[in-house]
């Protein structure tokens, strides 16, 4: 095994103290070691650490916060949650707030269906770059974010690597038990909508292919530790007879919806057993369909249009234009920028270099257009797909300032190499309560597992006296 010389970092800060101190105790474990990266990589595997054939983390260090960064981090995101949760409900009694967010008709029939109780977002996620003196959000998920039960899971194995207990007597570490708090959110909204069972049965469907599946086979075994019991079901093994929704043969109380609403609409009959017991109230479903309102990424540009600032407080705006990139629906308009007036398509070509074009809603990266990394002419063809498109829409947004930092990367040939990446820090939030983070790493300018990234578990920590 060979490996580049461990990078040295400030420390006078406590995250950059913190990874000086786990790199030289990675050194001389790797030293030590010649089998470490092949034993880390089994533990993975054993734990169902997989996205598909790939491994979730070939990174050798954990992302380091410090109380303050946490605490700063936890007012911004619940902020973000609960004025999610106030533009949805905005919207779903205004027609003009609701055309914003450039929903399809069946989105909307699904958005207005069953018993509206509880939060839009059980579980949300904002996706963003957390630096010294900044932290911008790129987007929310708000309709399914992937990777609690693999989050929590890898934090576990970190802690159990030799170099922990070294590394513990310089700093204290704290985690996050992300299963048990999502599972106490999704029976509270369980409630919410009328539920009374005490152990009540959950589902959790997607489709049986989807790379993720052991993620769902994590969470079970940890929501049935915690007492509830919980069925796996693909939503075409699903049956609904009018009275009761059941999978593998039980009746259904709650389902934690892990298929996404874009599959709900192109594979509408393999999904009808599911949108008949919604529609009937027959069974809770979280995240309940209108969720999807703040989860397609025009809601940022709903949040930084100046027409819709009397949704907000003077206390509000200012958090969004410090922590929300500007953010437009793709458009031959006239809109405002800072104050000003601008011709949105003419703005598009003349300020490429800092702006990044994505449909409204898709994700794992997909039609991401950066324009510091697209040439004249591929940026105006983009700009003319996006105008001529006639379901959905694309949405423009300012180019953000992101994180980087060096970490220990595990190469295909097995050698540990120090590499400078992209740090894409994202936190969860439950019911609006932040409770932990979802950490990626890319060495391009992309980061999220689908794209190719890799995952890292986030700890807090804090110096020991």
């Amino acid at each position: 095994m060979s490996m580049g010389a461990a990078p040295t970092s400030p420390v006078g800060n406590i995250s950059n103290a913190a990874a000086e101190q786990w790199h030289q105790l990675l050194q001389a474990k790797l030293l030590s070691s010649p089998k470490f990266t092949e034993k880390f990589y089994t533990e993975l595997r054993a734990a169902k650490l997989t996205f598909g054939n790939r491994v979730h983390c070939p990174f050798l260090r954990p992302f380091f916060l410090s109380s303050e960064d946490e605490q700063r981090v936890r007012v911004v995101a619940e902020t973000m949650a609960d004025l999610a949760e106030r533009v949805t409900d905005a919207a779903m009694k205004n027609a003009a707030l609701l055309r914003q967010f450039h929903l399809r008709d069946e989105e909307l029939r699904l958005v207005r269906m069953g018993k509206i109780a509880g939060p839009a977002s059980t579980a949300s996620r904002l996706d963003a770059f957390l630096l010294p003196d900044s932290l911008k959000f790129a987007e929310y998920n708000g309709e399914s974010p992937a990777g609690a039960g693999y989050t929590e899971t890898l934090g576990e194995i970190f802690l159990k690597l030799p170099l922990v207990a070294e590394f513990d007597k310089s700093f204290q570490i704290h985690t996050y038990p992300l299963s048990a708090k999502l599972l106490d959110a999704l029976v509270m909204s369980y409630q919410d909508w009328g539920g009374t069972s005490k152990r009540p049965q959950m589902l959790i469907t997607d489709w049986r292919e989807v790379p993720t599946w052991t993620e769902f086979e994590i969470l079970k075994e940890r929501f049935e530790k915690l007492g509830v019991p919980v069925e796996l079901a693909d939503p075409r093994d699903l049956h609904f007879d009018g009275n009761q929704l059941t999978a593998n043969g039980k009746k259904i109380d709650v389902v934690y919806r892990r298929v996404l609403m874009n599959d709900i609409v192109a594979r509408s009959a393999e999904c009808k057993a599911l949108v008949d017991a919604v529609a009937a109230n027959a069974v809770c479903v979280a995240n309940h369909f209108r969720c999807k309102i703040p989860h397609v990424k025009a809601f940022f540009a709903v949040l930084t249009d100046e027409r819709n600032d009397a949704l907000f407080s003077f206390g509000e705006r200012e958090l969004i234009r410090k922590h929300v990139p500007w953010t437009r629906v793709v458009a031959d308009v006239r809109t405002s920028h800072y104050g000003g007036s601008i011709e949105l398509l003419k703005f598009l070509r003349s300020a490429r270099e800092n702006l990044v074009l994505k449909p409204s809603d898709e994700y794992g990266g997909t039609g991401v257009k950066l324009g510091w990394e697209s040439s004249e002419a591929d940026w105006d063809a983009s700009i003319a797909t996006a105008v001529a498109a006639t379901q959905g829409c694309s949405i423009v947004q300012e180019r953000i300032a992101i994180r980087r930092e060096v970490f220990p990367w595990i190469q295909a040939n097995g050698e540990v190499q120090f590499r400078d990446m992209l740090v894409d820090f994202a936190p969860y939030l439950f019911r609006g309560k932040m409770s932990g983070f979802l950490t990626r790493l890319s060495a391009t300018g992309l980061a999220n597992v689908t794209s190719g990234g890799g995952q890292i578990p986030a700890f807090r920590v804090h110096p020991r006296a």
